[in-house]
């Protein structure tokens, strides 16, 4: 990826926008605005493009969205020429293909790498914003667009004696370029979550031995991936635009081609619920919990579901006390869930320990290893897969200051508080793309990026159209859609459990349910705003 350093005519420093991020959102939402004539500069602490596929490349990392969805539809002629290897694609497919969209849409001009904004501040006699870069540059903007991603800040847990260790540590979201090899090494992996289960058996295969430090075990279905049906992808590119619409009907954006029943689980026998389950666990990937329509509202709906997954870890894992272990006893949903490819089966291997830290958790990293349940484990190479501090961490870890020079952290102190996902009362003219009170997370990542892309495009045309100087959240309309957001979530059984769609997985981070459910009614309710000149916005003139 070669580097991007302001133009002569961008000395100044003084941009129409300014765009923090150059992921799939900050390199759509750079190419949008230029369609307006606006002068753009997007900022990316990576030196290269695409975000998460730029960081996240431990190994085995793929998408748990199929590759043929997973993908921009802004353009039909990109739809048709890229061509998906695999159903489910990996890190370094997905990354070459952000960079290969960089490149066509000739977007790297504009985008200045090895640049993180540590500052972007409100400067309400101008009505523009002051973005402060870690280099000590300054820039302006009237518009300033978050793009910096839900799962881009590491959430590395503060464990006594880290610095003592004298062996390798990685994070699996901060992956090594150059890749890792564990030949011959004790390895210990910390955490159990998505990135753990799909790098764990990769691990195995490499580590002389293999420590698992588990502290909740998780539900995960097989990704039965293959390389894709020539036959299927005709079929979808001969009719794509038809099979977008169809995927933005469905309640998570994606799946029309195997959408989830509206059968309800309490209604069907329990050969029919076996039946059912068979057939979505040999399906494989994320529409396992679309079996019935009632598996994520009614707890004894979902027991069945959890039942049905629990034996399933039963039949893979040859120890019935490793198989006890590793079989979570939450709500089956509530957490992501997760996607493998012979993760359970790792666990059969004489060189694969797990240890049960629930009950008697790490107590320190020690020179040579780390201690816990009363054992020290001499390692080599430590990883943690601990996770993100996920939606809100990447924006609070800039000093954003609104009017009369709050600070966004200072307003989220209780949680994170914005009207659709998009702005914030009290920081005009500032979007955040996939915020907290979206879809995002519990979506399909892409086109809910591409529609608030779209939405955010279309508002700073409208204003622009209409002498419109700053657009702003208005406290009101706020305040009703984060009661909207939770009351939404309480329906169902997500915040039923300790996830990291409420921040628990960061101590002292407050518990609050951050994602929307439900992509449909977010898109109409989002069209419905914009359709009423931005209802539940305040509009105030150039002047």
């Amino acid at each position: 990826m070669r580097d991007s350093t302001p133009r002569p005519d961008d000395e100044s420093g003084a941009f129409d926008a300014v765009v923090v991020g150059a992921g799939f959102a900050g390199l759509y939402m750079l190419h949008r605005l230029r369609g307006l004539g606006l002068s753009v500069r997007v900022f990316e602490a990576g030196s290269g493009v695409g975000g998460t596929w730029f960081w996240n490349r431990y190994p085995g990392a793929r998408c748990d969205i199929e590759s043929m969805e997973y993908s921009y539809q802004f353009s039909d002629e990109l739809q048709q020429e890229w061509e998906w290897t695999e159903r489910y694609a990996t890190q370094s497919e997905i990354l070459r293909y952000v960079e290969h969209v960089a490149e066509r849409f000739d977007l790297l001009r504009d985008v200045q790498l090895e640049t993180r904004v540590e500052a972007v501040v409100f400067d309400e006699q101008a009505l523009r914003w002051a973005i402060r870069t870690d280099d000590g540059k300054r820039y302006s903007a009237r518009f300033c667009v978050m793009a910096t991603g839900c799962l881009s800040s590491t959430n590395l847990p503060a464990f006594e004696g880290i610095a003592d260790f004298r062996g390798r540590t990685f994070h699996t979201g901060r992956w090594p370029h150059e890749g890792v090899d564990f030949t011959g090494e004790r390895v210990g992996v910390i955490g159990t979550g998505s990135s753990a289960i799909q790098s764990i058996p990769y691990i195995a295969a490499e580590a002389q031995e293999l420590f698992v430090f588990q502290r909740t075990p998780n539900y995960s279905v097989p990704a039965h991936n293959a390389p894709l049906d020539p036959e299927r992808k005709r079929r979808i590119k001969a009719d794509y635009a038809g099979f977008r619409e169809r995927n933005r009907q469905m309640p998570f954006g994606f799946g029309s081609e195997f959408p989830g029943r509206e059968e309800l689980a309490l209604g069907t026998t329990p050969e029919e619920r076996q039946h059912v389950f068979d057939a979505r666990w040999a399906h494989g990937g994320l529409g396992f919990m679309g079996a019935f329509s009632d598996l994520i509202f009614s707890q004894q709906a979902n027991d069945t579901a959890a039942a049905y997954l629990r034996g399933k870890i039963g039949e893979r894992v040859e120890n019935p006390e490793i198989a006890e272990k590793l079989s979570p006893r939450s709500v089956a949903g509530c957490k992501r869930l997760c996607v493998d490819t012979g993760y359970f089966e790792t666990f059969n291997r004489d060189n694969v320990s797990l240890v049960d830290i629930s009950e008697s958790p790490i107590e320190r990293i020690a020179e040579k290893g780390l201690r816990a349940c009363g054992q020290d484990f001499e390692l080599d190479s430590i990883v943690f897969a601990t996770g993100f501090d996920a939606m809100t961490g990447a924006l609070l870890a800039m000093d954003i200051r609104g009017r009369a020079g709050r600070t966004l952290r200072e307003k989220w102190a209780e949680g994170p508080r914005g009207y659709l996902g998009l702005a914030s009362s009290g920081f005009p003219n500032l979007f955040t793309i996939t915020g907290p009170g979206s879809p995002s997370v519990l979506s399909n990542m892409l086109p809910s990026i591409e529609q608030h892309v779209n939405w955010i495009a279309d508002c700073i045309g409208y204003l622009g159209d209409n002498g419109v100087g700053c657009i702003e959240a208005s406290l009101e309309a706020e305040d009703a859609w984060v009661a909207h957001v939770n009351e939404v979530a309480d329906l169902t059984l997500y915040p039923s459990c300790n996830s990291w769609y409420l921040g628990a997985n960061v101590p002292g981070k407050p518990r609050v349910f951050m994602p929307y459910l439900g992509v449909p009614p977010y898109i109409e309710k989002c069209n419905e705003v914009a359709a009423k000149g931005y209802e539940g916005f305040e509009l105030s003139s150039a002047g």
